[in-house]
């Protein structure tokens, strides 16, 4: 009764590779989240149950640790570091970044960016120091921070490190393993966050966002991300640095994990990404455009009955079957909402798996 993926084809067979390519890629992940521990900086959001969850059973499911710490964990390492270190890490936001004059040496804002490379070099100290590839930060414990972390947890997702916001170690996680799933393939992978609805009647989209924090790999190519310092209206701080950008078109995928109390549920949408119709300058994020499959209907009822989350993985690089590969290695449920999804059945299949579980 072991679960096993069946190939079936001619070893040169471009679909042949793909499907074991994806199986290989699944397999690196879970390898990964057995050795994985997530650093969580504080609690979840105001105790919003969706990003919360039982870490134990997760690691008895997906193998990685949840590990807590004060933030003086990190505030300790601010005072360790040496004007030059802060330097050269400006220098190369400058030369990686769209950088305005008042954000540049001599600039009348140019702190905020000291402070952001302060904290990002702080960040990688301590990840480095307590070993983990995933942390998770909170707008609720920023003591000691002068601003909440922006552009150090986009840069750190770009290097591979699995991130969410508000203490949502599940997707902490997952993105973790998207991003060892997606190594070396074209197209980026993000924490992301269903932030608003375009409710056009001839084309209604979703515009994912977060209020800072989502991955420069997946920008729009030959577009460099701004580099910003912008008020913030939550954690009583400082106006933080962020990078801006529009997110890159194509096909992508969606993807969420969320405990049910009896078990964990992998939730897979794949979706199309596409470039705005117009520019968004009082919106100052980076941001993705997608219609989701089957259509915006469909796919919002879907995920709403199916339990997901707000926080999602969000890839670029990925399909679906890595991530279904990956639930059937862990025996976790999958529930794909794709071009087939059809509301009625859907929900039978639902009440059906919730049903065997008794």
């Amino acid at each position: 009764r072991l679960p096993r993926k069946v190939v079936v084809g001619h070893w040169e067979d471009p679909e042949v590779r793909d499907r074991l390519d994806a199986w290989a890629r699944a397999a690196l992940a879970l390898a990964d989240q057995r050795r994985l521990r997530v650093a969580r900086l504080g609690d979840n959001m105001r105790y919003v149950a969706v990003t919360e969850g039982d870490k134990v059973e997760a690691q008895r499911v997906f193998g990685y640790e949840v590990h807590g710490y004060g933030l003086g964990d990190v505030t300790r390492h601010l005072d360790e570091l040496g004007d030059d270190e802060i330097d050269a890490l400006c220098d190369q936001y400058a030369a990686s970044y769209e950088t305005a004059d008042d954000l540049r040496p001599g600039g009348e804002r140019h702190a905020s960016v000291r402070d952001a490379a302060r904290i990002e070099l702080a960040l990688r100290r301590w990840l480095e120091e307590v070993d983990a590839d995933a942390f998770t930060t909170t707008f609720e414990n920023l003591h000691g921070l002068q601003q909440l972390p922006g552009v150090a947890a986009q840069r750190l997702m770009a290097d591979g490190f699995g991130f969410a916001a508000e203490g949502d170690w599940k997707t902490a996680a997952l993105l973790r393993a998207m991003k060892v799933m997606a190594a070396g393939l074209p197209g980026g992978t993000s924490f992301m966050e269903d932030y608003t609805y375009d409710l056009t009647p001839d084309g209604p989209a979703v515009l994912g966002a977060h209020m800072l924090e989502i991955c420069p790999t997946i920008a729009a190519p030959g577009s460099r991300p701004r580099l910003k310092v912008h008020p913030l209206g939550i954690g009583g701080k400082e106006d933080p640095a962020r990078l801006v950008f529009d997110g890159a078109a194509g096909p992508a995928v969606n993807a969420s994990v969320i405990d049910l109390g009896d078990r964990f549920r992998l939730l897979v949408n794949p979706v199309e990404a596409i470039p705005p119709a117009e520019d968004l300058p009082n919106l100052p994020v980076a941001r993705a455009l997608w219609r989701p499959e089957p259509d915006f209907k469909t796919a919002v009822a879907a995920w709403v009955y199916a339990g997901g989350a707000h926080h999602t993985g969000y890839s670029l690089a990925l399909t679906p079957e890595p991530l279904e590969d990956f639930a059937e290695m862990l025996g976790v449920e999958c529930v794909v909402i794709d071009r087939d999804t059809d509301l009625r059945r859907l929900r039978h299949d639902l009440v059906r798996g919730d049903a065997r579980r008794f």
